[in-house]
């Protein structure tokens, strides 16, 4: 397995289009594990006492509209 290092030396040494498509999969990979994380979260139920005072909040003003 090669190093961060080593890595990213390679990266460097690549023409602008290549890093480019490494960085829109990098990005990618990044909202791929962000999504498992929060579902992993709400499975166990980590997400349950923001889901329960949402509404108490929007009651009291304290939210806006997308």
């Amino acid at each position: 397995m090669s190093t961060v290092e080593e890595i990213t030396a390679a990266i460097e040494r690549l023409p602008a289009d290549q890093v480019v498509r490494i960085r829109a999969w990098l990005e990618d990979r990044a909202e791929r594990l962000w999504d498992e994380q929060i579902e992993r979260d709400e499975r166990v139920g980590r997400l349950d006492a923001l889901i329960d005072r949402a509404p108490e909040e929007h009651r009291a003003g304290r939210t806006r509209p997308l």
